[in-house]
C-alpha cells in the first residue's frame, strides 16, 4: 500500500495506482466524529472570542471588516452588494472591487443577529470547519487514527489560519475549508460533492479559479480522469477570465481591475505580465525572488515542516495565488497574516497530509508529529496577541480610550451618513453610507482617532505628516462643529 500511495508526477498513472485511488477514506465513526466536532467547536469559540476581543476593543477595521458588513447590511436591506468605495465616496457594487458573491449567503447569519460580530464568528466556524476534511484526507492516506488526530491538531494550530480568522472577514479567507473539502472530495471521486465545494470556492474571488484549475490537473493526473480533469481545469480558468474579462469591466465603468496597479512593475495587467515575461524575464524574477519573497515562502511551508513537497502535483496548485501574491507591489501580499495567503494554504495542507502516505508505515505517526510541532513552534513565534503585527492585530488600546470610541460610535445616528478613521469604522458600517477620512462627501457626522493615521489616500498605510495636514484641514472647515472630545477621538457634526 506504501508504494500504491506514492505521489505522482509523471503524465500517466498505472493501472494499479488508479484503482488504489478510488479506495474511499474509511469511516470515522460516531465517536471520531464527535471528537472532530469538539476540537473544531472548542477552536471556533476560542479563536472567534479572541477575534471578537479584537473588534470590540477597536483594533479591526472599516478597510476590511466594515465593507463586508456594509456589503452584508446592504444586500439584507435590498440593494445586492453595494458599499462605499474608501477611495472615491461613490457607491458602487461589491462586484465592481473584487467577484465574491460569497458575502450573499452570511446575509441569513445578520438577520439572525445584525452586528459585526456575527460575521466575524461565522468566518472562525468556517475555518474551523476544515479541520473535517484534513481528518477524512489523513485517514485515507496515512491510515493511522492517532496520526489522523495529530494532523486535525496540526490543522488547528496552523498559525496562519489562527491569523486570518482574527484579521476582519474577507471573502478569500473561505476558501481555506472550502478548497479543503473540495480536495476531499475529488480524491474521494465524488464529482458532485467536490463541484459544490469548488463553487463555493469560486464565490470567494476572481482568481480562485486559477486554483481550481490546478486542481483539475492533478486529478487529471492522479487519476487519470482526463475527461473530469479537463472540464475542472475549463470551469476554473473560465471563472477567472470571465470575471477579470466582463464581469469588473461591465460594474466599474468599462475599466479594468482597480488591483492592477499592484502589478505596475512587472506590466500592470495579465496581459502585461506576460509581456513582460517575454521580454524582460529578469524583471519577473526580481519580483519574486526578494527577502520578503523568500520569507513568505518559508513562513508558509515551515508550519508544514515542508513535508507538502511530497505531493509536489499538489502543492502546485499553490503556485497561481503563491505567484500573484509575490508578484504584487503591495507589500501585505507577502505577509502570511494577511487574507491573500488563503488559497495557497489548502493546497499546501492537502498535499502535506496525503504526502505523508508516501512514507513508510512504521514511521507515520512520527511524521505526522513533525508538522504539528513545526506549527506550534510558528505559532510561539507569531503569537496572535494586540502588538504582534501592527495592522492585523495592533497595540492594545487603553480603557479610557475605548470607551471613549465606544461613547463617540453611540453618538452617531444609524441612518446618518457618516465619515470615519480607519480603526473606528468597522463600528459604524452598517448604514448606506460610510467615507473613510478624509473623504466625506456628503457625510453629516464624522468621528476621528486622531491617533489613527491610517488613510487610503496614503496607499493604504500609515503616514502621520499627510495624516496630520488633513486634521489641520478638517479642523479649519467651519461647517463642521465639535460636539465630543475624549481621548483624542472627536465627533462632529455637520452644522445645519
Amino acid at each position: 500500500m506504501t508504494e500504491v500511495l506514492q505521489p505522482l508526477t509523471e503524465t500517466h498513472a498505472s493501472d494499479s495506482m488508479r484503482a488504489a485511488l478510488r479506495v474511499r477514506s474509511p469511516p470515522l465513526g460516531i465517536v471520531g466524529h464527535a471528537a472532530v466536532a469538539a476540537a473544531a467547536a472548542a477552536w471556533a469559540t476560542g479563536v472567534g472570542t479572541l477575534a471578537v476581543w479584537r473588534h470590540d476593543h477597536f483594533l479591526s477595521h472599516r478597510y476590511d471588516l466594515g465593507h463586508m458588513v456594509q456589503a452584508v447590511w446592504s444586500t439584507a436591506n435590498g440593494r445586492p452588494l453595494e458599499f462605499t468605495d474608501g477611495a472615491t465616496g461613490d457607491q458602487i457594487v461589491r462586484l465592481a472591487a473584487h467577484v465574491d458573491p460569497i458575502l450573499v449567503l452570511l446575509v441569513p447569519f445578520w438577520w439572525i443577529r445584525p452586528e459585526p460580530e456575527t460575521l466575524i464568528l461565522v468566518q472562525a466556524a468556517a475555518l474551523a470547519s476544515g479541520v473535517y476534511p484534513v481528518v477524512r484526507l489523513a485517514l485515507k492516506h496515512v491510515r493511522s487514527g492517532v496520526a489522523a488526530a495529530m494532523l486535525g491538531l496540526w490543522y488547528l494550530a496552523y498559525p496562519w489560519i489562527i491569523w486570518n480568522a482574527l484579521n476582519d472577514v474577507h471573502p478569500i479567507t473561505f476558501t481555506i475549508p472550502f478548497l479543503l473539502y473540495a480536495i476531499w472530495l475529488l480524491d474521494e471521486g465524488r464529482l458532485v460533492g467536490f463541484a459544490a465545494f469548488a463553487a463555493l470556492a469560486l464565490a470567494c474571488g476572481e482568481l480562485v479559479g486559477l486554483t481550481v484549475a490546478m486542481l483539475g490537473v492533478w486529478f487529471a493526473v492522479r487519476r487519470g480522469q482526463r475527461r473530469a480533469g479537463t472540464a475542472i481545469v475549463a470551469a476554473g480558468a473560465g471563472w477567472t477570465l470571465v470575471c477579470l474579462a466582463v464581469v469588473i469591466p461591465a460594474l466599474n465603468d468599462g475599466r479594468s481591475s482597480r488591483f492592477y496597479d499592484r502589478f505596475e512593475s512587472v506590466g500592470g495587467s495579465p496581459t502585461g505580465v506576460v509581456i513582460k515575461l517575454l521580454t524582460d524575464p529578469g524583471a519577473i524574477l526580481a519580483a519574486i525572488s526578494s527577502s520578503a519573497d523568500v520569507q513568505y515562502l518559508a513562513l508558509i511551508l515551515l508550519p508544514a515542516a515542508f513535508l507538502a513537497f511530497a505531493e509536489p502535483l499538489l502543492l502546485a496548485a499553490a503556485i497561481p495565488q503563491g505567484s500573484i501574491n509575490l508578484l504584487s507591489d503591495f507589500w501585505s501580499t507577502t505577509q502570511p497574516m494577511f487574507q491573500y495567503v488563503a488559497p495557497v494554504l489548502a493546497p499546501v495542507i492537502a498535499a502535506t497530509v496525503i504526502g505523508l502516505g508516501a512514507i513508510p508505515a512504521r514511521f507515520r505517526v512520527v511524521a505526522a508529529a513533525a508538522p504539528l510541532s513545526a506549527a506550534l513552534v510558528c505559532l510561539a513565534v507569531f503569537p496572535p496577541v494586540p502588538g504582534q503585527q501592527e495592522f492585523v492585530f495592533g497595540s492594545k488600546e487603553s480603557g479610557p480610550r475605548v470607551a471613549a470610541m465606544a461613547e463617540a460610535v453611540a453618538l452617531v445616528p444609524a441612518t446618518a451618513p457618516v465619515t470615519v478613521t480607519n480603526r473606528v469604522g468597522g463600528h459604524l458600517s452598517a448604514r448606506r453610507h460610510v467615507y473613510l477620512f478624509p473623504e466625506r462627501a456628503h457625510a453629516s457626522w464624522a468621528i476621528i482617532d486622531r491617533r489613527d493615521a491610517w488613510t487610503s489616500v496614503a496607499g493604504e498605510r500609515v503616514d502621520v505628516p499627510l495624516f496630520r495636514r488633513l486634521l489641520k484641514g478638517f479642523d479649519g472647515d467651519k461647517r463642521w462643529r465639535l460636539v465630543y472630545d475624549e481621548q483624542d477621538v472627536r465627533v462632529y457634526r455637520m452644522s445645519e
